[in-house]
């Protein structure tokens, strides 16, 4: 699930030109210019980028009674009197016996291991040791917003500027020069020459304290190595994460067709747009049909699967074909596909045709026959945080300073039939019937998916901020009232909190469901002595002060859902039967997560999402723009997914009605 709560920076939004929001361009004025030179860096940050790294500090692990005591409340709305009495008394067992005990234990080990987090290897094993296929269980998608020239959106040029974009940003991170990312509080004392000048000076064991003492706050920039040259190996039991930064090539998909070729030259220099647009144009005008057996329609399969086939691949001799895709620096996706709605967009950037992917990669950008752009990115090796800045970086550099135009002609002193390898694989006849398997199963599972999405444009943050309510408090909402009266019940809810804020930090859950919601849930549906339109504005304040509280606690480290996590992490490594509070079907239950939901925000990203985390559940990608909020939502066939976002509009509208005090309609 992605992390949500990244915000873009004032410097961002500053450089950007043009106005854009979540669901497409407001305007397309402003000037542009485009360079033929490339210049090896995005910008040469006067703070090195891993300034801050060493002092970043240590993300805390709670109290012990403070995490039960909130596990507690997350469980109130979800469980009737007598669950909720039955689960209290586990919990006070467990806060006095087992979980004292194992607390204990984990805090001794994170004292030994101050180099890193105490969930970070809890973590990394959730990941890889789950054997469901990545696609659809982990990977997310997020996709650009649309270039506003129309000329700029054919697809090998747009991809050309991305590639080269997205070198100087890997070199720029590589040399120490990429900006640190930092959280300023109060951008106009701290974002400035004067702080950069200052805080550049302090050593590294100092800096971080120096930029809180000036109410900025660096954020941990550790996933960012595992962005390029990476990928995601299937084990048995547990895949491996690998990174081989030597690579200076590029994986290029199109028609199940495996293809490289360098992107950086031998002196470690990037190659010119022209040489690159050439090697693209070379492959979009090969007119070999597809593959009757693709081997990418495997890194969809079950990883335990997987992990057998490879090495029968390895058996087959592919041992070289492997280790260039998984060392080549990110994996470039050419469909020929033209999406002609949300829907076919997002089902495109999710999943597409596994023939046409390496769902492994650490990130692939793709690309659609008309230029449409975006990412699908393996969720293992990292959160939102790295890719979010990666596609700002990306996007604010392609439309502002291109080093493509219209006007660029392909390279003509280079053979690109020479330059350009194709990877072909030798394929025996159990590996044929392996990809047929892969195949039959990829394409059941996506047939089972659905997609739905909604916007409403009479208002947006704007509006709610000025309500003095939380606009996200109001959009989780609008999600528990929606659920409420299409079900008659509650559901276990996971909003996903970066913990950036801290060394090696991932993400927390914010549980949207609280007592809250519930009983402002039932006041909106109660029919009979129904509340006033005040009683009705006074819940939306609680529920959003209770919430700002939950997201507040999440982002220092202080939910609960992690420490519960690590502590049964740690059990299962010690052996024996688990505590009764993991085997309870209440933890079971609100672990069971019906409602996924995650937002991005930046004016880069058009939609984003993912799909359901358990088959009966729902994925909900939001955003929430200055006048218009939205949702792209998934479901599998087993849930009635239109009516589901037909109530979120209803819903949003009742709300919106309520703040005006009209009361419900």
């Amino acid at each position: 699930m992605m992390a949500k709560r990244i915000v873009i920076s004032r410097h961002f939004k500053n450089t950007l030109g043009v106005k854009a929001n979540r669901f497409g361009y407001n305007d397309t004025s402003g000037s542009y210019s485009y360079s033929t030179t490339v210049d090896d860096f995005l910008h040469k940050s006067k703070i090195p980028t891993d300034h801050f790294q060493r002092s970043m500090p240590h993300l805390p692990i709670p109290e012990l009674s403070k995490t039960c005591t909130r596990y507690l409340a997350a469980q109130r709305p979800l469980l009737s009197d007598q669950e909720y009495l039955q689960t209290e008394n586990i919990v006070k067992q467990f806060e006095q016996v087992e979980g004292k005990a194992l607390n204990q234990k984990l805090v001794i080990r994170d004292k030994q291991n101050k180099s890193t987090s105490y969930i970070t290897g809890p973590w990394f094993d959730m990941y890889l040791k789950d054997r469901q296929p990545v696609v659809l269980n982990h990977n997310p998608y997020m996709v650009f917003n649309d270039d506003p020239r129309p000329g700029y959106m054919n697809q090998c040029l747009r991809a050309t500027n991305m590639i080269i974009t997205s070198m100087r940003f890997m070199k720029t991170l590589r040399a120490n020069l990429l900006h640190p990312e930092v959280y300023h509080l109060n951008p106009a004392k701290s974002d400035t020459e004067t702080f950069k000048n200052l805080v550049r000076f302090v050593p590294k064991p100092l800096s971080w304290y120096a930029a809180y003492f000036l109410k900025a706050f660096p954020l941990d920039m550790s996933q960012y190595g595992s962005l390029f040259n990476s990928t995601r190996i299937p084990r048995l039991d547990k895949d491996e994460l690998f990174t081989d930064k030597s690579a200076r090539h590029l994986l290029v998909i199109r028609n199940g067709r495996y293809y490289t070729f360098d992107v950086i030259n031998a002196d470690g220099s990037i190659r010119s747009p022209e040489e690159i647009l050439a090697n693209l144009q070379y492959i979009t005008a090969i007119e070999a049909k597809q593959p009757e057996s693709v081997v990418g329609y495997l890194t969809s399969e079950n990883r335990d699967t997987w992990a057998n086939v490879r090495e029968q691949l390895i058996d087959a001799g592919n041992t070289d074909e492997l280790s260039h895709i998984d060392r080549s620096l990110f994996a470039l996706v050419l469909d020929d596909h033209e999406p002609c709605d949300t829907k076919q967009l997002c089902q495109q950037f999710l999943h597409g045709d596994a023939a046409n992917r390496w769902f492994d990669k650490s990130f692939s950008l793709i690309f659609t026959k008309d230029g449409k752009a975006g990412s699908n990115f393996e969720h293992s090796w990292g959160d939102g945080v790295a890719v979010l800045r990666y596609f700002n970086e990306v996007y604010k550099e392609t439309i502002n300073t291109p080093v493509a135009s219209p006007n660029t002609k392909p390279a003509t002193n280079i053979d690109s039939s020479v330059e350009v390898k194709e990877i072909a694989f030798n394929l025996t006849p159990p590996l044929v019937e392996a990809i047929k398997s892969a195949k039959a199963k990829f394409e059941n599972n996506i047939a089972q998916l659905k997609f739905s999405h909604m916007k409403l444009e009479e208002y947006g943050k704007n509006y709610i901020k000025k309500q003095k309510l939380s606009p996200d408090a109001i959009m989780q909402l609008a999600f528990q009232i929606a659920y409420y009266r299409l079900y008659g019940s509650t559901a276990a809810t996971y909003e996903s909190c970066s913990t950036a804020a801290f060394k090696h930090g991932r993400t927390e859950t914010i549980r949207s469901c609280t007592a809250h919601t519930r009983k402002t849930t039932e006041m909106f549906e109660q029919k009979t002595n129904p509340p006033s339109v005040a009683e009705l504005r006074e819940m939306l304040t609680q529920c959003s002060n209770y919430h700002g509280q939950l997201t507040k606690e999440a982002a220092m480290g202080q939910g609960f859902d992690r420490h519960l996590f690590a502590m049964k992490h740690l059990a299962s490594e010690l052996g024996g039967e688990l505590p009764e509070l993991y085997r309870n079907s209440a933890h079971t239950d609100i672990n069971h997560i019906i409602l996924s939901t995650s937002t991005l925000t930046s004016p880069a990203i058009l939609i984003g999402g993912f799909a359901p985390v358990v088959p009966n559940g729902f994925g909900v990608g939001y955003g929430i723009d200055d006048d218009a909020v939205g949702c792209n939502v998934t479901s599998y066939s087993s849930r009635d997914l239109d009516s589901f976002v037909d109530c979120i509009g209803h819903t949003l509208k009742d709300l919106y009605s309520v703040m005006q005090g009209h009361g419900l309609k």
